[in-house]
């Protein structure tokens, strides 16, 4: 299992009955999970002391209950060290590097919101990790700088925008993120030097994610905002002929497109795959996608990468399962699952 374990203004206190207690910097809450199945005694006294607590109803659906909740508050989150002499990323986003690297903190805003969300996703910091090593190092490579230019940063620090002007004349890393939300994995990239294409057919949340994207001083990064059907992007990205070094794909178990159109996550998932690997660049780096649907193996990620991927590109496919660590237990709890595929 991937876990993101990096965390510091976010943590699981403790999990039972079907709930999970969280820590989002000073703040409490208690939201529904279905994975958790146990019954453990709720010992530790943040079961007593909540912000806010989401309450599930049995018709579906649910509504929040606020104690001393603030309407907007904010978390950071310092990506992994990155140095030239560590080519290649580890799977283990707790590998930390030696020497001068480009250290970035991101903030994110949240706010409460339907369907017990906060407008982030905790887990997701595992993939964060990933991909802002691969293209750290793919960038550290192209200048043949080992020091990067800059923007070495601590947590809690300010950022500027993160190695965006391309001084050395170096091929820049085009990043594609479909289904993008509030853009963490957006962030991540940017921060790290790519150029991004940030996708998602909701405007609320692509304003979200420029809200994000501001704070954590990426305001002047070369990213894409777009509103759009990520699919029909896709097509009519084909059709121009435009490519992508790094493809991030967190499409959702179930929806509708614009005119009422069904997806479903196990019945399209091999065909969007397979349509959007044709924007993998000559020289790809990454290909990453997220799932939170029930009962796919991460497995079938891997058999689905590893069939329209490598023939074309090579490279290797590895599946897993992604959690966070809680820490009342020194247990783990699956929150979804993912699949990359690298060279």
């Amino acid at each position: 299992m991937w876990i993101a374990s990096n965390w510091k203004d976010y943590e699981i206190l403790d999990c039972s009955r079907g709930e999970k207690l969280e820590r989002w910097a000073d703040q409490i809450l208690l939201r529904p999970d279905p994975q958790v199945l146990w019954n453990t005694p709720r010992k530790i006294k943040e079961w007593k002391k909540l912000n806010a607590h989401y309450h599930r109803s049995d018709k579906g659906g649910g509504s929040w209950e606020f104690f001393d909740l603030p309407e907007e508050w904010t978390i950071n989150y310092t990506l992994p060290d990155v140095t030239e002499s560590d080519n290649t990323a580890s799977d283990d986003p707790g590998n930390k590097t030696s020497g001068n690297s480009g250290r970035y903190t991101l903030t994110f805003h949240l706010k409460p919101f339907s369907f017990k969300h906060t407008g982030l996703f905790p887990e997701q910091a595992v993939n964060w990790d990933w991909t802002y090593s691969l293209i750290r190092n793919r960038i550290l490579q192209n200048s043949g700088s080992a020091n990067g230019s800059g923007n070495n940063t601590s947590a809690g620090s300010n950022n500027s925008a993160a190695n965006n002007s391309n001084t050395t004349g170096e091929k820049k890393v085009k990043v594609l993120n479909l289904f993008a939300y509030t853009g963490g994995a957006t962030l991540a990239a940017a921060a790290a030097g790519a150029a991004v294409t940030h996708v998602d057919a909701s405007k609320g949340m692509v304003s979200w994610a420029k809200e994000n994207a501001a704070s954590s001083g990426l305001s002047d990064a070369p990213i894409r905002w777009l509103v759009d059907d990520c699919k029909k992007f896709v097509e009519r990205e084909i059709r121009r002929g435009n490519h992508y070094d790094g493809i991030i794909m967190d499409p959702p178990s179930y929806g509708r497109g614009p005119k009422g159109e069904i997806w479903k996550m196990e019945d399209s998932i091999y065909e969007l795959v397979e349509l959007t690997a044709q924007l993998l660049s000559d020289d790809p780096l990454f290909f990453l996608i997220n799932s939170y649907t029930t009962g796919l193996a991460p497995a079938v990620l891997t058999y689905i990468m590893s069939t329209i991927i490598i023939p074309e590109h090579g490279g290797s496919v590895e599946s897993s399962e992604i959690g966070l660590p809680v820490t009342a237990s020194k247990l783990v709890l699956p929150c979804g699952a993912s699949g990359r595929w690298h060279l």
